[in-house]
């Protein structure tokens, strides 16, 4: 008996997976690690727009028909892609310079006048 697993659904549980492990994951980390754990995210999303810049940079027949409009849906899923994840460093990275200036500490002699 042979018993076969639809691949939508297959990949819809690793997908409510992932959320619970990421939620669980996320809600565990002390504030002592926040700052790394937005500087390795930022590594991720890098990793994300060099994936999107290979769809934004898809070749195929440009073409009539299904196949000719795959490459603009995957051209244009990649370009949207990239944005968003710019969007994410840029902002990643504000908020971890925000974060690092939270412990530096304060210079007494800048505020004082002369």
């Amino acid at each position: 008996m042979d018993i076969a697993v639809d691949p939508t659904v297959f990949r819809l549980a690793i997908f409510v997976l992932a959320v619970f492990v990421g939620y669980y994951v996320v809600w565990s980390v002390t504030p002592a690690l926040h700052t790394p754990l937005m500087a390795v995210t930022n590594a991720i999303s890098s990793v994300i727009i060099v994936g999107a810049l290979l769809a934004a940079a898809a070749h195929g027949t440009a073409g009539s028909g299904p196949a000719g409009a795959s490459v603009w849906v995957s051209k244009g899923a990649g370009a949207i892609a990239a944005a968003l994840a710019s969007v994410n460093i840029f902002g990643g990275f504000l908020v971890t310079q925000r974060m690092l200036a939270m412990y530096r500490k304060k210079d007494k002699t800048a505020g004082a006048k002369h």
